[in-house]
C-alpha cells in the first residue's frame, strides 16, 4: 500500500494526483465531455479553482492510452465512457479515490467558509451551538419548524421561491 499523500498546502487546492482520481471517478458515474468534467470540478470548488483545458484534455488522453476510457464522437465533441479496465482501476484504487474526494470536499468547504460574510458565519456558529445545547430536548413540531426555516433559507440561496411557512406548526 502506498503511503498517504500530504494534504494540499493552503495555496494548493488539490494534492498530487487528486484531479486524476476525481476525473476518473466522475467518468465512472456517467459518460461526460471534457468540458463537463471541467465544470463539475469547478463547481466542487465553488468556482475558485477550474482546471484548464490544457490540464483536462491531456489527462483524458492518458486515460485513453491506459485503456480506462473510450472517447466517442458526439456531435463534433468527444464524450468519454469508462471501460471495464477503467472500472477495475477505480475499484483497485477505491481508497485513494475516496480520500481524494474527501480532501476535495473539505477543501471546498474551507473555501466556502473563508468567503462567507461575517454576519452569516456568526449566525451559523450560534445555530450550531444551539443545536448542541438542544440535543435530545425536542418538543412536538419544533424540529419540523426549524427544518422549514432551513429549507426556506436554502431556497433563497438557490434563487428559488421559498415555499410559504408550514401552516401546521405555529410561528416562533
Amino acid at each position: 500500500m502506498t503511503p498517504p499523500r500530504p494534504a494540499p498546502s493552503p495555496t494548493r487546492l488539490l494534492s498530487r494526483g487528486d484531479l486524476r482520481l476525481l476525473a476518473l471517478a466522475l467518468l465512472g458515474e456517467q459518460p461526460r465531455h471534457g468540458y463537463e468534467l471541467i465544470q463539475h470540478v469547478s463547481e466542487l470548488f465553488a468556482r475558485v479553482y477550474t482546471p484548464s483545458a490544457g490540464t483536462m484534455y491531456p489527462l483524458l488522453a492518458s486515460f485513453e492510452q491506459a485503456g480506462w476510457v473510450l472517447g466517442e464522437d458526439d456531435a463534433g465533441r468527444r464524450r468519454f465512457h469508462i471501460t471495464d479496465a477503467g472500472r477495475a482501476e477505480l475499484l483497485a484504487r477505491r481508497d485513494e479515490v475516496k480520500a481524494a474526494q474527501h480532501r476535495a470536499w473539505h477543501r471546498a468547504r474551507d473555501i466556502a467558509k473563508a468567503d462567507m460574510p461575517p454576519a452569516l458565519r456568526d449566525a451559523l456558529r450560534q445555530f450550531k451551538g444551539a443545536l448542541v445545547r438542544h440535543h435530545g430536548r425536542w418538543v412536538d413540531g419544533e424540529a419540523e419548524q426549524v427544518a422549514d426555516y432551513l429549507l426556506r433559507a436554502t431556497a433563497l440561496l438557490n434563487g428559488q421561491p421559498a415555499a410559504p411557512p408550514d401552516s401546521s406548526t405555529p410561528p416562533a
